[in-house]
């Protein structure tokens, strides 16, 4: 009897025991959601008001009707935005988790402004009418899908010789520098300081910022790009640590072999052409220092630097028709090189859309944008008067020893001899040196 009497006394304690928690858990339960703050609205009514107000349901359809403010708003036609979104937009697509999502398209259109016009997130965020998280994630996510969907096909380095040689042809048939491959610079993209970074990304010019060294061909195309290394590199080592600079020096690139110069026996190597900024290789042709120089070294000087003024342009047209890089880019290291990436992927991509246009009618690279030579008188391009100080985008100190073998002088040497002979020479070189002498 004592037994069954102590069962039951246990079976009870344990129920009230259970029954006591449960009411406890109740309590904080309780206590927890009254303590929260009730949410008054589901969303900001400027927010709310984007399907109706928004730039993209008024500003953008409007615009499609009207080709010259689609082009300075986008800096693209409305072809060309409606294909550069069927590559885009299968690489946003999403599960739709909203009543009125935001479509891959409006994403591609808020990025393509943000870059285009330089202005704040905040700016961009108010005009769409959506908050300026949502813009930060857009501007991420389309600026890696632009890279991803258009530098295999707009951005893609030459891997063949005939590549190669095609892009010599345009050197030499263009701007009279037989055997060169391509122009070669660098520039600092001005970024927001980096948290806990030191001087890491501080540069010789007292800013913080990313270092774009890029390739292009003789009609301002981009054809090789590294980015994304630490400004502090801008007296050394940029070059030679850069993956164009190794791949070069370890004869990766499938350059075609040496041969000869037109109309000589002499055997040249296919080159580069770059500034002072560049050490002296047999792959890379760099000017004559600029104190005591006599006629062929003026003239070598001269043939170089107008097939290097090439990339000059391409990041003139680059700055002024992306004007995100005219400003610091506000953004971590890692996000600002993919906008670097996409703005350089979509210049190539709309200079490759209009080359059926006729030139009169371009409007990404008109006549008279870039700089040119009328036998001899360089006319400069109106990217210059655009730009201005573009403080977002600065040129990069020495790469790299001057130091140089043997080889390389002497292959300098050749392209020497060349432009100052008969078969070589153009006939206004000599007036546009001894002008340089008067001045």
């Amino acid at each position: 009897m004592e037994n069954q009497l102590k069962i039951i006394q246990n079976e009870t304690n344990s129920l009230i025991h259970v029954y006591l928690m449960h009411m406890t858990g109740i309590w904080l339960l309780y206590n927890r959601l009254r303590s929260r703050r009730k949410r008054t609205k589901y969303t900001r009514s400027i927010l709310a008001q984007r399907r109706r107000q928004g730039d993209y349901a008024n500003l953008v359809q409007e615009m499609r009707l009207d080709p010259e403010y689609h082009i300075l708003y986008f800096r693209m036609s409305r072809e060309h935005f409606e294909k550069l979104a069927r590559k885009v937009c299968p690489l946003l697509e999403r599960p739709r988790t909203h009543l009125y999502p935001i479509s891959a398209t409006e994403r591609l259109a808020m990025t393509l402004r943000y870059l285009a016009s330089g202005d704040s997130q905040t700016s961009i965020a108010l005009a769409y009418r959506v908050s300026k998280s949502t813009v930060c994630n857009a501007i991420s996510e389309v600026c890696n899908a632009l890279w991803r969907s258009l530098n295999t096909e707009y951005l893609k380095a030459p891997t063949t010789e005939q590549e190669w040689l095609t892009i010599e042809e345009g050197f030499s048939g263009t701007w009279n520098f037989p055997h060169c491959i391509g122009a070669i610079d660098g520039k600092h993209v001005t970024i927001q300081s980096p948290a806990n970074s030191g001087s890491n990304f501080f540069n010789y010019k007292k800013s913080f910022s990313i270092v774009l060294l890029a390739v292009c061909d003789a009609d301002y195309n981009f054809t090789m790009i590294d980015v994304g290394c630490p400004g502090r590199f801008s007296d050394g080592g940029i070059f030679s640590n850069s993956k164009i600079g190794q791949r070069s020096e370890n004869e990766e690139l499938n350059i075609p072999a040496p041969c000869c110069l037109p109309g000589t026996d002499n055997t040249c190597p296919y080159v580069f052409v770059g500034d002072e900024a560049f050490p002296l290789k047999q792959y890379m042709m760099r000017p004559y220092p600029r104190t005591q120089l006599d006629y062929t070294k003026r003239i070598f000087n001269y043939r170089l630097s107008r097939a290097r003024r090439v990339i000059e342009n391409a990041f003139g047209i680059l700055a002024s028709r992306w004007r995100i890089f005219r400003r610091p880019i506000l953004a971590t290291p890692e996000k600002s090189t993919e906008i670097v990436k996409a703005a350089l992927s979509l210049h190539n991509f709309v200079k490759y859309e209009e080359r059926n246009v006729p030139v009169l009618q371009r409007r990404y690279c008109p006549p008279r944008y870039v700089d040119t030579d009328d036998n001899g008188n360089i006319i400069e391009g109106m990217w210059r008067n655009e730009i201005g100080d573009a403080s977002g985008i600065v040129g990069i100190n020495q790469t790299g020893s001057n130091m140089f073998k043997k080889r390389a002088r002497e292959t300098r040497e050749k392209f020497e001899n060349y432009f100052v002979s008969d078969i070589g020479k153009v006939e206004w070189q000599n007036t546009s040196v001894h002008f340089g002498e008067q001045e």
